[in-house]
């Protein structure tokens, strides 16, 4: 069984020596332990430090290309170089690295694909009441999104099984937090959550400037994400609530319109209405032809894992109960700078 423990990076120098030296050299249930550092086009030396801490593989960017691109990137690496569970962790040491037995436990004891590490925000003193309840509402709305019962939806304290990482794909450049959550949740993988602790924060985050920032561009990726998994439920709700306006403004001309008081005065709802309902029918219709392309994206999501398996020489889930046969770890060449 082999993990190998990611960490994407931005300008880490500073804090990526500690983050290594506390990672474990050895777990229970794992033969081969290794490092994985991708560089997301650092210009103070990240790179370097992460060799001179003995990490076993670094994937580097020659420009920054955002989280999400760096997520990815080092999601592919750990598949080529043969990982059977993947763990990705920060690189400014937030999450504790004493928890990952306990983040990769539901996994190699086979109860889950994936596993995300619940840091319990309302515990954390260093987030402000208004972050606190950004988050709690933010991981609830996921939640709703992605039909799973993660706590916290946007911590990257993760652990991955092998299957579960090679079905990621990541489009947005923002976060991956968010959009593998729906994901995961509406590819019906087994996820669950663990308590992990974290340390005292040793920088500000760089993933946004301000909170509203970071809650603009969280909605927004949120709706993208969910109107492309349920895009025919996105639209419909859409033109149900224009038809419900719409017949209530119909409903109103009528009522003038049979009473004492006659429509003179209210031919604008007539107008409105017919409006509303026709904008009703036309996002339906975009909802059935966004619906066919939904159609087309699984299609295109399933060949693109086919055609992982074959890069990665991974095998085909079985289709009736697993053999009783030993699973094997191949050691893929890597193409990452060791």
């Amino acid at each position: 069984m082999k993990l190998i423990i990611q960490i994407p990076c931005f300008n880490e120098r500073d804090t990526l020596a500690q983050t290594v030296a506390e990672l474990p050299r050895a777990l229970p249930g794992i033969d081969c332990l290794e490092y994985l550092v991708i560089d997301d086009g650092s210009q103070d030396g990240t790179a370097e430090v992460a060799r001179a801490c003995g990490v076993h593989h670094v994937v580097r960017f020659t420009h920054n290309r955002g989280l999400a691109r760096a997520f990815m990137a080092g999601i592919d690496a750990c598949l080529r170089l043969g990982a059977d569970v993947i763990v990705n962790t920060d690189a400014d040491n937030q999450y504790s690295a004493a928890d990952i037995p306990r983040l990769i436990e539901p996994i190699l004891a086979g109860r889950a694909e994936v596993v995300v590490g619940d840091r319990q925000v309302q515990q954390i003193a260093e987030f402000s009441p208004l972050k606190k309840r950004l988050q709690r509402l933010g991981s609830w709305v996921v939640r709703l999104a992605s039909h799973t019962g993660v706590p916290d939806a946007t911590s990257g304290f993760r652990a991955y099984a092998r299957e579960a990482a090679l079905r990621l794909f990541v489009t947005n450049e923002f976060t991956y937090t968010l959009e593998t959550l729906i994901q995961t949740g509406h590819a019906n993988l087994a996820i669950c959550s663990v308590p992990v602790a974290t340390n005292p924060r040793t920088r500000s985050s760089r993933l946004f400037r301000s909170i509203p920032q970071y809650v603009r561009r969280s909605v927004a990726t949120i709706l993208r994400i969910y109107t492309m998994y349920r895009p025919l439920r996105a639209f419909l709700s859409v033109a149900a609530l224009l038809f419900v306006a719409g017949l209530g403004l119909g409903v109103r001309f009528l009522y003038f319109h049979f009473t004492a008081t006659g429509a003179a005065g209210h031919i604008q709802s007539v107008v409105l209405a017919a409006t509303l309902m026709l904008l009703a029918f036309t996002v339906l219709l975009f909802g059935m032809l966004a619906d066919l392309v939904g159609a087309n994206r699984k299609l295109l999501e399933e060949i693109l894992l086919r055609l992982r398996r074959l890069e990665y020489g991974d095998a085909a889930p079985p289709l009736g109960p697993a053999p009783d046969a030993a699973p094997t770890t191949r050691e893929a060449a890597p193409e990452q700078q060791r």
